[in-house]
């Protein structure tokens, strides 16, 4: 989990835990992106669905 942390949001484990801002930062950034994927995947839907 460590080096997925420090890979994915250039920090590690231990300070996400300890420093609210940090947290926030990074729930902040993995909302976004999980945002944007749920927008890629329903315009692939509808881009599938409506060529039949």
């Amino acid at each position: 989990m460590e080096k997925a942390m420090q890979s994915a949001h250039g920090v590690g484990y231990e300070i996400y835990m300890r420093k609210h801002d940090v947290r926030m930062e990074v729930e902040f950034k993995r909302e976004k992106e999980y945002k944007k994927g749920r927008l890629l995947v329903a315009d692939l839907d509808s881009k599938l669905h409506s060529n039949i």
